[in-house]
């Protein structure tokens, strides 16, 4: 049996991290990863880089304004083939890294622990042992299915990663469920010239969001042509000769959905199954994600968890931070997850990023707080670009005058909200960002008139 210094469970951002610089210290670290087609985890391969690509070809769709929808089709599986080119020369790029550094071991199969040191794998072409003092688990998240009638058995029912390798563009599109990723597919195809409609079982959109946020995301899709229905209850998807028939009901009425295609989009749950964590002593909390604490070690000493097999935001981001808190933790540091402010985009047309609280969330949590709230058809960035869509929205603490959150809905949302981070981690008053110098015109000097308004 083969003794590492660390095992690392799967193949994720916050692998690649933690793995290099482990081996950049000389620590032999065994790297276990399942699929051959998932070096890098999921962002890289079927999730924000070839899902943000197609954003981006997307608008280029909307802007060529293509007459039929054979051209449209023509240039969206030209879209998808580049697409899969690019994930090729990502792939190739995480195995030449891994498998050219003397201190990684890279195995390609599926982990299981069989002691709390022990990983049983087993590959293609063999099975190994191997143990370790420390062990980290990055396995990620997977589609959550639905039991709904008839869609395991519906031939053009996908899930993102199966949509994200569809050459053929759908004429009509349903996507099962409202949350971000259902509705950044949702945007991105309607821009490619399909027939979008959103089924979501919630009463309302972006429920988390501000009522005033989230109306005016919603009257942007819906004036992009996309049909959102909430509170609808999916009852069955049948096949119907090359497409589908999917049956619902909504105010009180059953209704149907005929489409092409079907994007279930109904959430992630941790990816557990196959690691036998009973044998390592490691417990799972009631969602089925692997309890943790603020340093990310989990219930059995020795092994970390980290990513969203942990708990922690589904963001590629995160588990980078994750594996930093780990490795920190490794040197005795006092490193912990407590209070990130986590950003987050939903790519939407245009982008709608946040951090922190929300109005009614600050409100709920006791804070005497100021509002500010400005459209964006004012901001000189906008008339450069052309886009007048959206809104920005501040929450500051009365008391402190500290930032507790920002909704910014408008173009280079994405880019802005990094910025705002920055000034929350800092603890900044509000009106360093209201007095500060940009470059003109930009869309991030539209926080100077965000927290002008603050009064």
């Amino acid at each position: 049996m083969e003794r590492f210094d660390v095992i690392v469970i799967g193949f994720g951002k916050g692998s690649n991290v933690l793995t290099s610089a482990l081996a950049a210290q000389g620590r032999r670290v065994a790297l276990v990863e399942k699929s051959d087609k998932m070096y890098g985890g999921t962002c890289p391969n079927v999730g924000c880089v070839p899902t943000k690509f197609l954003v981006n070809r997307a608008e280029m769709a909307r802007i060529k304004g293509f007459a039929s929808f054979e051209e449209k089709a023509a240039f969206y599986a030209q879209s998808i083939r580049d697409k899969k080119e690019l994930r090729e020369k990502i792939l190739g790029k995480m195995f030449n890294t891994f498998g050219g550094n003397p201190n990684i071991t890279l195995y390609t199969g599926t982990a299981k622990f069989v002691s709390p040191k022990e990983i049983e794998i087993s590959g293609k072409d063999f099975t190994a042992t191997i143990t370790a003092d420390k062990i980290v688990i990055d396995t990620g998240s997977v589609p959550f299915i639905p039991p709904i009638e008839g869609l395991k058995e519906c031939r053009c029912a996908y899930v993102s990663e199966g949509m994200l390798d569809l050459e053929r563009l759908p004429k009509r599109l349903v996507v099962i469920g409202g949350g971000n990723i259902g509705l950044e597919f949702a945007s991105f195809y309607r821009q490619f010239g399909s027939e979008v409609t959103v089924l979501q079982d919630l009463p309302e959109f972006f429920p988390n969001e501000d009522a005033d946020v989230a109306a005016a995301v919603r009257e942007t899709l819906a004036g992009q042509g996309i049909e959102l229905v909430a509170g609808a209850k999916v009852l069955s998807v049948k096949n119907e000769g090359e497409g589908a028939v999917v049956r619902y009901a909504a105010g009180g009425e059953e209704k149907e959905a005929k489409c092409d295609a079907v994007l279930v989009s109904t959430g992630r749950v941790p990816n557990t199954r196959e690691l036998n964590l009973g044998a390592a002593g490691v417990e799972t909390t009631s969602r089925g994600t692997i309890a943790v604490d603020e340093r990310m070690r989990t219930t059995a000493s020795g092994i970390w968890a980290i990513g969203d097999v942990a708990g922690s935001p589904q963001f590629t981001y995160i588990s980078q931070d994750d594996a930093r808190i780990v490795m920190d933790d490794f040197k005795g540091g006092g490193r912990t997850s407590a209070g990130r402010n986590v950003p987050y985009s939903v790519f939407l047309a245009p982008p709608l990023s946040r951090v922190g609280l929300t109005e009614k969330a600050a409100l709920a949590e006791g804070y005497k707080i100021k509002t500010a709230v400005i459209p964006v058809t004012g901001l000189p960035r906008s008339h450069v670009l052309g886009k007048y869509t959206g809104m920005l929205k501040a929450v500051v603490d009365a008391d402190s005058g500290l930032i507790l959150g920002v909704a910014l809905y408008c173009e280079e949302s994405h880019e802005m909200i990094n910025i705002v981070t920055l000034a929350m981690n800092e603890k900044l008053s509000y009106t360093v960002l209201r007095d500060m110098i940009f470059t003109h015109p930009v869309m991030s000097e539209a926080l100077n008139d965000l927290f002008a308004a603050i009064k």
